[in-house]
């Protein structure tokens, strides 16, 4: 029975501040459930902390470029110290939005038009007709995001930047209006359906996603009976296509506004799904019955190698 849990945390990823929150609140719920944590700052050194903690279990809290792309996990596999959330090909492939993309549009998933520019590209010359979206392909937590609005003369100059930190391949996207929804999975089933307003009146970028009252959520979200569980499906199908494992949760776009287009579409599959104090599935889970030390508890349970 695993009793010995090392939450990672932290990591040296542009979201490492994000990643303290959800680890110190992932390892707070643990020891309420009764287990022995060790909280470990994951740096360069990581495999031969690990080797000396021996751990039951790893609680993988990490966040971005290192800790959801199928780094730590192939670490993990190599200690063969059990893991959470999804392994090594599921997380490197969701890192990828443009590959993941590719897989998902296969299994019939709906998804954004887009391609795949260069960031000095993408700031010479529109890469899609107005308006349209540009973000990193393997960056999260809408770190590099930029909404190119309708009559916009020409594109982000800061991506010219000397000291761009989020790599030269961008993903141009087809903008969705509407409405930001968002559905977790917790292992083979679907939880609800949360609609996200950035409380500014603005986009959900990372000050509404992770500042106290930067967001509301309405959950349920007030969609149709149908589309609120053609959601549902399409995350399941979305987590299994890209074969992840633990908790995830996916994101949409719906356009039903009067005249819109009426496209629902996924944007990404988050792997490492946030865990602090104004995280989304933490709050979906809550909505099914399950409180934060259940949830952390049934992820620990849920732990393997070979994901």
């Amino acid at each position: 029975m695993t009793k010995h849990v090392a939450v990672l945390m932290g990591g040296f990823s542009s979201e490492r501040s994000v990643s303290l929150r959800s680890g110190e609140a992932c390892a707070r719920a643990l020891e309420g459930e009764g287990f022995t944590v060790s909280r470990v700052d994951v740096g360069r050194d990581v495999a031969e902390v690990l080797a000396k903690l021996k751990p039951d279990a790893a609680l993988n809290a990490l966040h971005g470029p290192g800790g959801e792309d199928g780094i730590i996990q192939g670490v993990l596999e190599l200690l063969r110290i059990p893991y959470t959330h999804s392994g090594v090909l599921a997380s490197a492939l969701a890192a990828n939005k443009d590959k993941a993309k590719l897989v998902m549009a296969a299994a019939g998933v709906p998804v954004a038009a887009g391609r795949v520019v260069s960031r000095f590209e993408a700031a010479r010359e529109h890469a899609l007709p107005p308006p349209y979206v540009l973000k990193p392909v393997a960056e999260g937590s809408s770190y590099g995001v930029f909404i190119v609005q309708e009559g916009t003369s020409h594109p982000p100059q800061e991506l010219l930047r000397a000291d761009w930190p989020y790599g030269d391949l961008m993903l141009a996207e087809k903008y969705i209006a509407g409405r930001e929804l968002t559905c977790a999975v917790m292992g083979d089933r679907a939880l609800d359906v949360i609609e996200i307003k950035a409380a500014g009146g603005g986009w959900y970028d990372f000050d509404a996603k992770y500042a106290p009252g930067g967001s509301i959520h309405e959950l349920p979200a007030k969609v149709k009976e149908n589309i609120y569980q053609i959601i549902q499906e399409l995350a399941l199908k979305a987590h299994k296509a890209l074969g992840c494992r633990g908790v995830s949760r996916t994101d949409f776009r719906y356009d039903d506004r009067p005249g819109g287009t009426g496209e629902l579409v996924v944007l990404e599959v988050n792997t490492q799904p946030g865990m602090t104090e104004t995280s989304l599935a933490p709050e979906l889970a809550a909505y099914r019955g399950i409180s934060f030390g259940e949830l952390v508890k049934w992820m620990v349970q849920d732990a393997s190698c070979d994901r």
